[in-house]
């Protein structure tokens, strides 16, 4: 090898990196612990309970019932893991409507 070569692949590792980091996350309502639901309403059961402080990924929204929060009335739920959500109302996300995409 001459000077200056290297070998061995690309760090995907790295690329998984700057995919997380890229992930944007927004504010539960201060001074409130958000129940997380396996669905986009209040009938469906809880998973967990947010801590106070915490900020949430919004991998995509969903109608569904409508709550009245901090921020406003909304039926709009935001997934933030697989099969769990939590309503608009209460994540700070600076819209009333979509900022991200729609839920299959």
């Amino acid at each position: 090898m001459g000077v200056g070569e290297t070998t061995g692949t690309t760090g995907g590792g790295a690329e998984a990196a700057a995919l997380a980091a890229d992930v944007v996350r927004y504010p539960i309502a201060p001074g409130y612990r958000v129940n997380v639901r396996k669905g986009p309403g209040t009938q469906y059961g809880i998973v967990r309970t947010l801590p106070y402080g915490m900020s949430v990924p919004v991998y995509c929204q969903k109608p569904g019932e409508r709550v009245s929060g901090p921020y406003g009335t909304s039926n709009l739920w935001d997934n933030i893991a697989s099969g769990e959500f939590v309503s608009d109302a209460y994540v700070h996300t600076g819209s009333d409507g979509y900022i991200a995409p729609r839920c299959d």
